[in-house]
């Protein structure tokens, strides 16, 4: 094989290290801003060449056989270091640049976050950000997104965080809802309120308070409560206790808005309720030696946007 030959193969290579990565054709093709039939065309050429099966494809995936495997192998800590020195390069320029892909829970993007993406975006023309909105924990090394923006007790060891804001989970219902039902004086009141919860692992729901002010001589007390709504969002809590359907536990960025207009008022405002959501909004992202100065960038852009909290 001739040189030349090979070294017109170099963007073969890594669309293939890219796949592996993907684990489709369909996502390989996206995040490299491709079609599905370039992305295909050029492995084909790549096995050609190599005159060997690199990639093994069913109905819904692809795998890598042992000779495309080691081939990403090898390759792997080359394309790295490439993508690390033109990054170093590209920051160089008097103002950030490129693509962001962030991800970020449903809730807290929409009420949150976009509004903050939007002025980032005016400020910096010249950087683009690609938001993927979703409740799943997303691998982001596998999953190509530069940050990820999480609302967690404990950031994986093996990433960089940034701590952006404090936030807290707060009882709340309507008026009509407390009129009705009678309004709460003591924790254990709960159980005889219809409850609407986040499902969680465990069959009955329990929620968890605590005093706010230590001094009184109370203790944490953890209450099972039920409810004839659940859901694994927090938008669709707060909506449901807009209805006046009872009494609901979220993050106080879900509730802000709807108690600074009255819509909603806190339940047990003299109790913190606790392990029922974490109390930290980090942005995360894997390590390397380099970060993008438009990913610096973002990350303090939402820390000074965040920086008053969601308390009203």
């Amino acid at each position: 094989m001739d040189e030349q030959k090979i070294n017109a193969l170099w963007t073969h290579l890594h669309w293939l290290s890219v796949l592996a990565q993907q684990g489709s054709y369909t996502a390989a093709a996206a995040r490299l801003g491709v079609s599905k039939a370039a992305m295909s065309q050029r492995i084909a050429e790549l096995e050609r060449v190599a005159k060997v099966t690199l990639v093994q494809r069913t109905t819904r995936s692809v795998r890598l056989t042992e000779a495309g495997q080691r081939l990403v192998d090898d390759t792997r800590a080359a394309f790295e270091q490439i993508e690390q020195s033109f990054a170093q390069v590209r920051d160089l320029a008097g103002q950030p640049s490129g693509l962001i892909r962030v991800t970020a829970p449903v809730a807290l993007a929409r009420q949150q976050l976009v509004p903050l993406f939007a002025d980032f975006l005016k400020d910096y023309p010249d950087v683009r950000v690609e938001l993927d909105l979703s409740d799943r924990l997303s691998s982001l090394a596998t999953e190509g997104f530069d940050l990820a923006i999480r609302h967690t007790a404990r950031p994986p060891d093996t990433h960089v965080a940034w701590s952006l804001c404090a936030t807290e989970s707060v009882l709340v219902a309507t008026r009509t809802y407390l009129r009705r039902r009678g309004e709460p004086q003591t924790p254990t009141d709960l159980q005889a309120h219809n409850c609407l919860h986040y499902p969680r692992a465990q069959d009955t729901p329990a929620w968890t308070l605590e005093p706010r002010d230590a001094a009184q001589g109370r203790e944490r007390v953890t209450v099972p409560v039920s409810g004839n709504f659940s859901a694994n969002n927090s938008e669709a809590l707060r909506e449901a206790a807009l209805t006046g359907a009872g009494i609901a536990l979220m993050p106080d960025f879900s509730a802000q808005e709807a108690l600074r207009k009255g819509q909603l008022v806190r339940v047990l405002p003299d109790w913190k309720p606790v392990a029922g959501f974490a109390e930290t909004i980090y942005a995360i992202r894997p390590y390397a030696p380099h970060v993008p100065r438009a990913v610096k960038a973002l990350v303090e852009a939402l820390r000074t946007g965040l920086a008053q909290g969601f308390g009203v």
